[in-house]
């Protein structure tokens, strides 16, 4: 079963949005094997952002700094969420990065509204409320630095009986 890593950022938590996006994830079936609230490090964020993936080659210092001074304002909740397609399914629930884009509907299209431009022009981070890994591949590394192996649960969820092929019984 395929997982992958969410983190809803200090301005989820700050606005008490986070119970609301944790139940959109719960409701389409997907299943909570990981959750946990801590406040990283600059060097946690690093290993994060850069060594998994890549934002300072990708888009630059000062996008690096801007998303970590923005995910340093509070603490965080780290979520592993486990299902069938589960990686594009959440990015397709959290919608585009960028908040003006992000289609009502999406978690950043209902609870951000922040353009790139606005932010560039008073020099602050786009507060997007959200993390979703962007691949599988990503979603593995990403899992692996926030979780060890034993904070991870496997479980029955009750709606399995509707995901899973139907044993067949004997007669």
């Amino acid at each position: 079963m395929e997982r992958t890593l969410i983190i809803l950022k200090p301005d989820a938590l700050m606005r008490g949005v986070s119970g609301e996006i944790i139940t959109r994830f719960e409701r389409v079936g997907l299943k909570i094997v990981g959750v946990k609230m801590l406040q990283p490090d600059v060097d946690h964020y690093h290993h994060h952002y850069e060594e998994i993936s890549k934002m300072i080659s990708r888009r630059g210092q000062a996008a690096f700094d801007s998303v970590v001074g923005l995910m340093q304002e509070g603490p965080v909740i780290a979520i592993v969420l486990e299902g069938i397609g589960v990686v594009k399914i959440v990015r397709k629930m959290v919608g585009t990065t960028e908040p003006k884009e992000a289609l009502p509907g999406t978690i950043r299209g209902d609870y951000a509204h922040i353009s790139f431009a606005h932010a560039d022009k008073v020099g602050a981070g786009v507060a997007n409320v959200i993390h979703a890994s962007g691949d599988e591949k990503e979603a593995e590394e990403e899992i692996k630095h926030w979780f060890a192996e034993n904070e991870l649960y496997d479980y029955e969820p009750m709606h399995t009986s509707f995901t899973q092929p139907k044993k067949k019984s004997k007669k």
